[in-house]
């Protein structure tokens, strides 16, 4: 039997749909044009389906997870390096009155739950994953002139603060990388089109 949706759900969906006006605090930094909760959001899931996938875990719940694991931003803001140390973030009390009345309340606020623990595979796998988008974001910032790599160095996350093995072979490839080869390997004009020599 379909169940009727509930007003809570389509509020919901509209929450979810602002956090592409919230802007990472990053973007102080000299960096006015930095991604998006909902950039950040959107390429976590994916290096979390990669990274999973490499070790072993349950990518459903990967998913869902990756899709849960900032949405509190959306009433509590982003926290930088620098903020961090001045505020108190109520990231409980926001997450269950995002969730309370929808349809997925009980499931997403005990992945959200499990993710804060970083006990579980799949919790390591998005947090490693959360990581691995801010330096490939630092990477991308770097090649556009603004290497903010200078002043935030990210080495301390990824000795330190990686969880699994994958997660720790990535960033630190992640941290060599050219943002630009993924298109300047594949197929182009230039390899293998109009202006190849």
């Amino acid at each position: 039997m379909v169940q009727t949706v509930k007003d809570r759900d389509v509020e919901f969906l509209f929450e979810m749909g602002q956090i592409r006006y919230i802007q990472r605090l990053w973007r102080r930094f000299l960096t006015p044009e930095f991604e998006n909760l909902a950039e950040h959001t959107f390429r976590v899931a994916w290096i979390a389906l990669m990274v999973g996938k490499h070790e072993g875990a349950d990518l459903g719940k990967v998913a869902k997870m990756a899709l849960v694991h900032d949405i509190t931003e959306s009433r509590i803001g982003d926290v930088d390096e620098v903020s961090r140390v001045y505020v108190e973030r109520k990231e409980e009390m926001a997450i269950k009155e995002m969730l309370k009345g929808t349809e997925i309340e009980a499931e997403f606020l005990g992945l959200w739950e499990e993710y804060e623990k970083r006990e579980s595979l799949e919790a390591k796998v998005v947090k490693d994953s959360d990581n691995i988008d801010i330096d490939m974001e630092l990477q991308e910032q770097a090649s556009r002139g603004n290497d903010l790599r200078k002043v935030l160095p990210r080495d301390i996350i990824a000795n330190t603060k990686m969880y699994t093995q994958t997660g720790k072979k990535l960033i630190k490839d992640v941290q060599k990388a050219d943002p630009h080869a993924w298109h300047i390997n594949a197929k182009n004009r230039r390899n293998i089109g109009d202006w190849k020599e």
